[in-house]
């Protein structure tokens, strides 16, 4: 299945068989993606958190929790909740890819530990 974007650009892609929640959970986390990449930060940050809240344990949900993190940055400035969902992703993903993308902003709030 291909997601196009409203100017016609392919923007997510699923292949191949997927179970019904996870089939649902990755559409959902391909409409927050159009939304993200249009600067739809609100909107992407609710397709997101739906995936996290329903479907947190299909294998969407710790990418849907980054990203939902990501678009609420973006979308507030608020730093803070960068290094909380890494924490997150570290206690309930710790074998997830998500998990290790997140290690930079683990380190940033234990070095601004250290300078305070």
């Amino acid at each position: 299945m291909l997601l196009f974007d409203r100017e016609g650009k392919e923007r997510v892609r699923i292949e191949g068989y997927l179970p019904h929640d996870d089939f649902l959970a990755a559409l959902e986390s391909g409409l927050g993606r159009i939304a993200f990449v249009h600067k739809q930060y609100a909107d992407a940050e609710r397709w997101y958190n739906d995936v996290v809240t329903r479907f947190g344990q299909s294998h969407s949900g710790p990418g849907a929790m980054y990203w939902r993190a990501v678009a609420h940055y973006k979308a507030t400035d608020d730093h803070t909740v960068l290094s909380r969902v890494a924490e997150d992703l570290r206690s309930q993903y710790a074998e997830s890819v998500w998990a290790v993308k997140a290690i930079p902003w683990l380190l940033l709030k234990e070095s601004k530990k250290e300078v305070a």
